[in-house]
């Protein structure tokens, strides 16, 4: 290689950000060029600067490291950090550039930076490694608590309580929320199962409702039934889920 690696380090625990400095700056091969403590600085960082490698943390408060590779046009190299080890597996799986669990040695750090080399030195990206990492998680979907969208360059944080509704878009999911229609590239079934079942029911192939949001249910045939939401949208509920929605609110 005639060039270092332009690296940058995302991580929310300023011990763990000094140690990962610490064990890269006797690596010639690592040019450090940035540390951020959030995922929303970290995306931002990542934007501006184009690092060729970024050390990424998967636990961070405001957003997380999977949420933020979701954001990116242009995916880095990525070398995750984390003290959990749920998608560990996943990532070896996927030939995800490499998984460091804290607490890791310098000679694990060091094994992991010359993985990255050899790619570089090869001319070889992890890059749909990682890009299919961030998908993968949404095939065994854990439970979420807020959806991270993207419009221009603003950020969106929705709680899902403020969901009102979510509608299939072809390869995209339109969510509904008081501050507007937003667009996720997702399925309509990853958040039929990823979501709170006790607070939102898919009525439809195509669209899924917060049942707090629902004001009332007209019939207008024999099996046909029409929902008005609270935002005032109107929703058909399919014959084959009109059973789960009477068992759900009960008539």
């Amino acid at each position: 290689m005639n060039s270092t690696i332009r690296t940058l380090i995302i991580e929310d625990e300023e011990p763990a950000r000094l140690l990962l400095r610490t064990f890269l700056s006797g690596i010639d091969e690592i040019d450090v060029i940035g540390e951020c403590a959030d995922g929303f600085t970290g995306l931002k960082a990542i934007n501006d600067s184009k690092p060729d490698l970024v050390f990424l943390d998967i636990q961070m408060p405001k957003l997380t490291g999977f949420e933020l590779l979701e954001l990116l046009d242009e995916i880095p190299e990525v070398i995750f950090t984390t003290a959990y080890d749920q998608y560990a597996l996943q990532a070896f799986e996927l030939n995800a550039v490499d998984y460091l669990m804290k607490p890791f040695s310098k000679q694990r750090l060091r094994q992991a930076v010359d993985k990255v080399i050899e790619r570089f030195r090869l001319k070889q990206s992890g890059r749909d490694s990682v890009l299919k990492l961030a998908t993968h998680v949404h095939d065994k979907p854990q439970p979420i608590d807020r959806i991270v969208v993207k419009t221009g360059s603003k950020i969106q944080v929705i709680p899902v309580d403020e969901i009102e509704q979510l509608e299939a878009q072809d390869d995209y999911v339109m969510i509904h929320a008081p501050e507007g229609r937003f667009m996720k590239k997702d399925t309509i079934s990853f958040y039929e199962q990823a979501l709170p079942e006790d607070k939102f029911l898919r009525i439809h192939r195509s669209h899924i409702v917060n049942i707090n949001q629902i004001l009332r249910i007209e019939q207008y045939g024999k099996e046909s039934y029409l929902l008005i939401l609270k935002n005032g949208n109107q929703v058909n509920v399919s014959k084959s889920r009109i059973k789960d929605l009477k068992r759900e609110l009960g008539f």
